[in-house]
């Protein structure tokens, strides 16, 4: 984790290498005031009551994070003394020390920049010209490829695994993305996010507050609220579906249809990106939104968002600031990471483009940072590439983004399914609240890297899948300090839940792929259950054996055959 005294001061040199004249620009929009110092604040380290939640101190205190000077808010009297100039004022960051504003006035500008405690003043954002969005460019914009209609599935050769019911949930059309990564396995134990707050960091929640999918979330009062960074006091529901479908991803509750990876955490919709253009601002928001998040108490963020290119070339990022300490944007996301949150991002759809490279704040190095496979776990073609600039493995992780299930636009009860590296983050974003629940005594990073270690290809990583697909039936185990047998050289396999009711599931590691076999004999030696053939990946493996429903309770043998062992354990069926 980065120092952040000095990642401030890198950013604030960068501001005055792009530092360019006020008093020659006519009309510019936006702008960062820099200040120079937090003087005379009213606030003080020793009472953070004042400005951060009870959930917020807690999380410092139980991960032993001390109260730093960048938790002060920025000096009231520095804002008063901004707006008293006309200006209209968007936000401000205390983690970076500047104010965002509004102003058409060159003349406030030139006030702005005579006040004593300024540091800089830098143009951010433009009134003139507002620029669509290019597909896929920082939201990695869905793309609708099939609705809940099998005739339209069978064209794109996306396998739906329909079953009647997945342990207790019933997924519907998403319970590949949800078991690609064994988060079932973590839902069936009890864990589905509850006491876990993400926040979800975005361009809009279009119509989350009226739409069935979201339906448990409002009754349960797990939306614990929203804001708007781009437009203060707007109406996050009105704006961008881009964030209301990374939202069903976690928190989506249509059993039969969609089911999310962390149903029963709390959530905060926090609207930092401005869907209609691409400026530096937006880094800003980012920061600001995190830095609510932080107050908040939040103990995840999910951002699907990346900064590459912007409409003002002169803003744009090069693949040598891809070393997590260049862009604003990947500071923020390190500081957020220093006050103990999780931070999983998407790494971005550009493999395909001139910038193909993970963007910005996916080159963080104290975040998740996460790509897209496809149904079966191939890498999918447009997923972001790493290394960073400085050689490090980006991106870190990945999970489902080719025919991921999301809610539709349409409404209703309806489900889409689409393409980004927008929906494999929420995915893990939503898997990691329910692991962290399962051991609240691991801080964020143990949990990332229990994530890592979990993954497919952890020991041998690259720049498509980094360490590849998490297990995140493993990553509990590793947390819990349980020791993952090698089915190829113990008799022995983590067997969950025995006594069990009407699934088991099996967790080993193998070093080779072949086909294994699960028999259940009761104790006559009859035949009750056989499962097909599965095939193992090199790693950490998860299977289940479920429908045991019309077994009669009693002891049984459960048989496992592979090409190198053939060994029996005992089972107990208690209800």
């Amino acid at each position: 984790m980065k120092l952040v005294k000095i990642s401030q001061t890198l950013f604030f040199v960068l501001c005055s290498l792009y530092y360019t004249s006020i008093y020659s620009q006519v009309a510019p929009e936006k702008y960062w005031i820099m200040l120079t110092d937090k003087n005379n604040s009213p606030y003080s380290l020793s009472n953070p009551s004042a400005f951060l939640s009870q959930k917020s101190i807690d999380r410092r205190i139980k991960y032993g994070i001390s109260f730093q000077q960048n938790d002060l808010p920025v000096n009231p009297f520095y804002i008063d003394s901004i707006r008293k100039t006309g200006v209209t004022i968007i936000n401000w960051s205390k983690w970076f020390n500047f104010v965002t504003i509004e102003t058409n006035d060159s003349l406030a500008l030139n006030k702005i920049y005579s006040l004593p405690f300024v540091k800089n003043v830098r143009k951010v954002a433009y009134a003139t010209t507002i620029h669509k969005k290019k597909k896929e460019k920082n939201t990695n914009s869905v793309d609708v490829i099939f609705t809940d209609n099998n005739d339209k599935i069978s064209k794109f050769n996306i396998p739906v695994l329909k079953k009647k019911s997945v342990g207790n949930y019933n997924y519907g059309f998403a319970e590949n993305q949800v078991c690609m990564i064994a988060c079932d396995y973590l839902h069936d134990l009890g864990f589905r996010g509850e006491g876990m707050t993400i926040a979800v960091l975005d361009a809009g929640f279009w119509n989350a507050d009226t739409m069935a999918v979201f339906d448990s979330l409002w009754l349960n009062g797990q939306i614990l609220g929203t804001r708007d960074f781009v437009k203060p006091g707007n109406n996050v529901f009105n704006e961008s579906s881009h964030g209301m479908m990374v939202l069903s991803i976690m928190g989506g509750n249509i059993p039969g249809k969609l089911i999310g990876t962390a149903p029963k955490a709390n959530y905060w919709l926090l609207r930092s990106e401005d869907a209609n253009s691409e400026y530096l601002i937006e880094e800003g928001n980012w920061a600001v939104a995190a830095e609510f998040a932080d107050s908040v108490g939040a103990d995840i963020i999910n951002s699907s968002l990346g900064y590459t290119i912007f409409d003002d070339s002169l803003q744009n990022h090069t693949y040598n600031d891809l070393d997590g300490n260049t862009a604003l944007v990947s500071i923020a996301a390190d500081i957020a990471a220093s006050k103990g949150i999780l931070i999983v991002n998407s790494a971005g759809n550009s493999a395909n483009e001139p910038w193909h490279y993970i963007g910005t704040p996916a080159d963080a190095d104290s975040i998740l940072t996460v790509g897209a496979v496809d149904p079966y776990g191939d890498y999918a073609y447009f997923s972001s590439v790493g290394p960073t600039s400085d050689g490090r493995i980006k991106p870190d992780v990945c999970a489902q983004g080719v025919g991921t299930w999301v809610a539709s636009m349409s409404g209703g009860n309806n489900v889409s399914a689409g393409n980004g590296t927008s929906f494999s983050s929420p995915v893990i974003a939503g898997a990691s609240a329910c692991l962290w629940q399962s051991n609240l005594a691991s801080n964020n990073m143990e949990i990332i890297q229990a994530i890592k270690q979990s993954s497919s290809q952890y020991n041998n990583p690259d720049a498509l899948l980094g360490y590849g697909i998490p297990n995140f039936a493993a990553a509990f185990l590793i947390l819990s300090n349980k020791k993952i047998y090698n089915i190829d050289e113990d008799e022995n396999v983590n067997i969950f839940p025995n006594p069990f009711i009407d699934k088991l599931y099996i967790v080993f590691s193998s070093v080779d792929t072949h086909a294994i076999q699960f028999k259940i004999f009761n104790l006559a030696g009859k035949l009750v259950h056989q499962t097909e053939y599965f095939q193992l990946v090199s790693g950490f493996n998860s299977l289940n054996i479920s429908n045991l429903n019309n077994l009669s309770k009693g002891i049984y043998i459960l048989n496992i055959i592979s090409e190198n062992k053939n060994f029996s354990k005992k089972i107990i069926k208690i209800k």
